[in-house]
């Protein structure tokens, strides 16, 4: 059995830049431009496990753990696992437990913030909620219209909930997207529209 399951294991990698690292709205690159790579384990009973890292902002990088568990119920597609990210240099992380969904064109999901280590800032505590909507729809042949609206809300009063909007156009291995959020302006520019080309490879 434990030959068999293996046999129907698959490991694959992935590589990819982009301009802007765009994560829930939020650029964690400073505006600048981001390369990141994974690995990935499926096994074909839907469980599944990988690692993901990228560059960001300052010295550090983002090491990003995660596994659970995918499948299909008729059209109804889902997704539920936890998620780690940490910060090595920094020595911070906080952990997520997500589930998502989605039917046709349509996806949504929401991931709830637990076991936080991350004391420099308000956001990312145990606690907080993230929720989404998005849709997908492939417009031209070869060419992907997508549109995500996401909601932030932070358990310490501290952090400022926000919502994002993002709209993207992908053909082949190529994305660009455009996002907004409606963070409060302190003159960083947080809240200006962004547009971020992303290029990614798996194999």
């Amino acid at each position: 059995a434990a030959t068999s399951s293996v046999a129907m294991a698959e490991v694959s990698m992935n590589i990819g830049a982009t301009s802007n690292y765009l994560w829930r709205g939020v650029t964690q690159s400073a505006d600048l431009s981001a390369v990141s790579g994974g690995v990935d384990y499926a096994n074909e009973s839907g469980i599944y496990a990988g690692t993901w890292t990228s560059s960001i902002a300052s010295a550090d990088y983002e090491l990003d753990l995660y596994a659970g568990y995918a499948g299909e119920a008729g059209d109804f597609g889902y997704d539920v696992g936890v998620i780690s990210y940490r910060y090595p240099v920094s020595e911070i992380y906080f952990n997520e437990v997500y589930l998502s969904g989605s039917v046709d064109m349509f996806s949504f999901g929401a991931a709830y913030t637990f076991g936080s280590d991350d004391d420099t800032t308000p956001a990312f505590s145990s606690g907080d909620v993230y929720i989404h909507a998005g849709v997908e729809t492939e417009v031209s042949e070869g060419i992907t219209l997508g549109a995500t609206v996401g909601s932030y809300n932070f358990s310490d009063n501290l952090a400022d909930d926000y919502t994002h909007f993002a709209v993207s156009v992908s053909k082949a291995d190529f994305t660009i997207a455009l996002e907004k959020n409606s963070m409060t302006d302190t003159g960083a520019g947080e809240d200006n529209p962004r547009v971020a080309v992303s290029w990614s490879q798996s194999f």
